[in-house]
């Protein structure tokens, strides 16, 4: 086991080192002026230069790379040009954000997604299946922006029984905080559920084939007893894993959403970044999104290594 969690780290440092160097390099080195980019053709020569040395592009590329992830490791990320504040403190608030509304819309996917999987998997070619099917495939087929605004339409606009967007900060409570959240983690939870379900579907109907199912029904135990305590149990191993990953893609993709209902999180904080031309924030929020799934899919494989002893052996 410990060798296969030290190759699995190994290839964590090695991917985040080639992302930090892809990023780094698509936005400092590749032919063009980073400075020219954020100001703009119509800015005057002696304000170019002043950036340029603001950024430090009068020093070699290596020495900038060094300098950038040498601050990154101590938190010092740089500074805004367009807010003028430190980014690592831009990216605090934006993660106070982002994080709970990941986590919020994982948990809505799985409470929606275990009981439909199951559904589909006892009811397999049957009504019950083919309605979570259904439902699975409306789900990965609408996107989640659609359904965003879908959401505010009805339960802000019609029924008034949430806000449109914006969020009022967990100083004012986190009642009003979390409710802000509710329609936007709905919207990015639908689509997480539907791939869920169909994995809980795949998984219970792969275990409920296994011989040591078959032989614990010809014992006598009943279907219900053989769900609860063989089927459920295995199946839910390939899902966890699942589940641990969807929370990294739900970090890193919540941009769309996050504009839709205005919510200040990191993915805003990304769009807003590139659309003014901020390539220090764009750098910085681009390899922590990225770090953030390598992260988030180690610490996956770290529980499936404890779960399931398969990978210890072949470790």
């Amino acid at each position: 086991m410990l060798a296969f969690l030290a190759r699995r780290f190994v290839t964590l440092l090695l991917t985040l080192v080639a992302a930090s160097i892809v990023v780094f390099t698509v936005l400092e080195v590749l032919p063009g002026d980073p400075a020219l980019l954020m100001l703009g053709t119509e800015a005057r020569e002696d304000t170019l230069a002043a950036l340029r040395s603001q950024m430090g592009l009068d020093r070699p590329a290596p020495v900038r790379y060094l300098d950038w992830v040498g601050g990154a490791l101590t938190g010092d990320l740089g500074t805004s040009y367009t807010y003028k504040l430190p980014v690592a403190q831009l990216i605090g608030d934006r993660l106070a954000v982002t994080a709970p509304l990941a986590l919020l819309a994982l948990a809505l996917s799985t409470l929606l997604a275990l009981p439909l999987g199951m559904l589909a998997a006892i009811k397999h070619n049957r009504v019950g299946d083919w309605g979570v099917m259904g439902f699975s495939q409306l789900g990965l087929a609408v996107p989640n922006f659609w359904v965003g605004i879908m959401l505010i339409w009805l339960f802000a606009l019609q029924l008034g029984w949430f806000g449109a967007g914006g969020f009022p900060g967990w100083g004012a409570g986190w009642g009003g905080a979390l409710r802000a959240l509710v329609l936007p983690a709905t919207a990015l939870a639908l689509t997480e559920a539907a791939i869920l379900a169909r994995v809980v579907r795949s998984a219970m109907l792969e275990t409920m084939r296994e011989d040591y199912v078959r032989t614990a029904r010809a014992k006598g135990l009943s279907k219900g007893a053989v769900l609860r305590r063989h089927v459920l149990r295995n199946a839910l191993i390939p899902v966890a894993t699942i589940i641990g990953l969807q929370f990294g893609f739900l970090m890193a993709g919540a941009v769309v959403v996050e504009n839709v209902f205005t919510l200040p999180g990191l993915g805003r904080l990304a769009f807003q970044a590139i659309a003014q031309r901020d390539l220090i924030v764009v750098k910085d929020v681009v390899v922590l999104l990225a770090a953030i799934v390598v992260v988030v899919n180690f610490l996956v494989d770290v529980v499936y290594a404890v779960i399931d002893p398969r990978p210890k052996q072949a470790g």
